[in-house]
């Protein structure tokens, strides 16, 4: 069948709208986001630094945003399980990632990784970076780290290293501990830091490395003794607590965090995060938060995050190879 020369010109301004319709619509449904409440899930249990942080941004980001940033903690494997959950969600904006260290660290621990943490998330921007302080419990005969390897040796084994669980953070910061002093622990993974420094607290474990934020507020309670700060340099949130690096030249442990998104999300929806978390972050009273606790603002780009992550999982591939850190 044929059109004559007008209904053919007729049809073609009928699709023609019809697409350019379609745009509109999808642009406008683009401009409103969001239109219900963001959940943003956070890898490990709540009352760690993670689960601390992703809350004053959530807040911050919420008043912003005209909707609630809700925190999901869903703890477990060293953040894959969390991280699983948004890298399988819909790439629709509103499920998002606290993203941890592990995002790095992890594909070269695990064997088998549930997902793929460069083709399966997309970054939104990185957020902090902080310090783990090493912490004891009063117990410990060790006021600095020098006697604390001393005693390690002298008692070899018997020290129990609490973490946020296999593969984070804090049980790489402990295996790059072990390796530089030449000392043997046994490690006990929890799911969080909440859980581990409890039981760190009570006298189960004798010692535990953990950011900044989270560890603070015990030391300063008297509830644990810090012996030293994973950053080559001494923290200004607590400068008399001296770097690891005083002891054991070259240690350097600092944590980061950042957001992401399912692989997929619309460009413009990652663009608008990226912009109200920069908005966020970028407030002299939220700097100034931050500062208290030890936390260092790192605002980036999509694309900076993106590379940062791909350079970070290169180079802790080689750390976990040099330091021998196993799943227990």
């Amino acid at each position: 069948m044929t059109f004559s020369s007008p209904l053919r010109r007729r049809a073609l301004l009928i699709a023609a709208a019809a697409i350019l319709t379609g745009a509109g619509i999808a642009h406008a449904s683009t401009a409103a986001y969001p239109t219900k409440p963001i959940r943003l899930v956070v890898p490990f249990a709540a009352g760690g630094t993670t689960s601390i942080l992703a809350r004053l941004l959530a807040d911050r980001m919420g008043q912003s945003l005209g909707q609630p940033v809700v925190v999901d903690n869903r703890p477990g494997a060293g953040g894959n399980v969390g991280m699983e959950v948004v890298a399988k969600s819909e790439p629709d904006g509103y499920t998002l990632l606290m993203g941890p260290i592990g995002l790095a660290i992890n594909p070269a621990l695990y064997a088998k990784m549930p997902f793929d943490p460069i083709k399966d998330l997309t970054p939104i921007g990185r957020y902090a970076g902080v310090p783990n302080l090493l912490v004891v419990h009063p117990s410990v005969p060790a006021a600095n780290v020098k006697e604390l390897v001393a005693y390690a040796k002298a008692h070899p084994g018997k020290l129990n290293y609490a973490s946020n669980g296999n593969g984070t953070s804090s049980h790489l910061a402990a295996e790059m501990l072990k390796s530089a002093a030449g000392v043997e622990l046994t490690h006990v993974p929890y799911k969080g830091g909440g859980p581990a420094m409890q039981d760190l607290i009570g006298g189960q474990v004798q010692m535990l490395f953990d950011q900044m934020p989270a560890v603070l507020p015990q030391v300063e309670s008297g509830r644990v003794r810090a012996l030293g700060v994973s950053s080559m340099q001494r923290s200004a949130a607590a400068k008399e607590i001296p770097a690891i690096s005083e002891t054991l030249p070259g240690f350097d442990m600092t944590v980061w965090f950042g957001f992401l998104a399912p692989a997929g999300t619309p460009k413009d929806v990652v663009n608008k995060l990226n912009g109200e978390m920069r908005k966020a972050i970028d407030a002299p009273d939220f700097q100034a938060q931050l500062a208290k606790m030890g936390v260092t603002p790192m605002p980036s780009s999509p694309e900076e995050f993106r590379s940062f992550i791909a350079s970070e999982t290169q180079r802790w591939a080689q750390v976990v190879k040099t330091s021998g850190a196993k799943i227990d």
